[in-house]
């Protein structure tokens, strides 16, 4: 029964392991920072190797010392994409929670009428190729990015949108920030992503897209001022996108 129970622990504690390593890996190479990753458990296969296989006393002492502060060293390296892993799991109950009331049709009506409108000034952005950035707040504040902007503090509207990224307008150069159903600023500058595996395609708006994705829980939706096509970045991971989709994927990444 022992040898049973010890089994299935070690088995449910190799998985939490596992699990917990594939999320910091996954973290970490969108981050483009993943040679750090290797770097750091190639120094803890080399510290097991040292103090448990080799038992070489003066090494182990100087990899013990090490390892004591290790922890700190790995939280002060690592705050940003800790800070982004605590807010995706905060932004992904949030979204279950807000997936559970489109179950229960408690979606009121303002944000479906706001849903709406931003997908046709999207539809309409992409028939004329204007490009446009639009940035949803998520559970994360994004008031150091809209600071940067124009502050609108407006009622969401297609026409308003499409006024706004018109090319001979002064709003038309940076991201639009959408807050708690309200066009909050525009024109505002956004963290470009130097994640070194984006494709060489992807124009200042999509690493900017990417950039706040990877640094906050923000839904961006980016129009190709050179394609007219549709994409939506979440999670620092985007995706080309129909306008027939667009509804369902607000739906989902929508926060109120």
């Amino acid at each position: 029964m022992l040898t049973t129970l010890f089994t299935i622990r070690s088995i449910v504690d190799i998985l939490l392991v596992g699990f917990i390593f594939y999320g910091v890996f996954r973290l970490l190479r969108r981050s483009g920072i993943i040679n750090l990753f290797w770097g750091i458990l190639a120094f803890v296969i080399a510290w097991y190797l040292v103090r448990y296989v080799f038992h070489l006393e003066l090494t182990t002492a100087i990899f013990d010392q090490i390892m004591g502060v290790g922890a700190i060293a790995l939280i002060v390296i690592f705050q940003t994409e800790i800070r982004t892993f605590v807010y995706r799991l905060g932004s992904r109950f949030n979204r279950w929670r807000f997936a559970n009331r489109l179950r229960k049709g408690k979606i009121d009506e303002s944000t479906q009428n706001n849903i709406q409108e931003i997908i046709l000034a999207c539809q309409h952005m992409s028939e004329s190729k204007t490009g446009a950035l639009i940035v949803f707040t998520g559970t994360q504040h994004l008031t150091e990015y809209a600071d940067t902007g124009e502050q609108l503090d407006a009622q969401i509207s297609a026409r308003l949108i499409e006024n706004i990224f018109f090319k001979n307008t002064p709003l038309h150069d940076g991201a639009l920030i959408i807050t708690k159903g309200r066009l909050d600023s525009a024109a505002c500058i956004l963290p470009v992503s130097q994640n070194q595996n984006v494709p060489q395609h992807y124009g200042l708006r999509h690493r900017a897209a990417l950039g706040i994705t990877e640094k906050t829980d923000a839904t961006a939706i980016i129009v190709s001022e050179e394609t007219g096509l549709i994409s939506i970045a979440k999670d620092n991971t985007i995706e080309s996108v129909k306008i027939s989709e667009l509804y369902d994927k607000l739906l989902n990444n929508y926060t109120l």
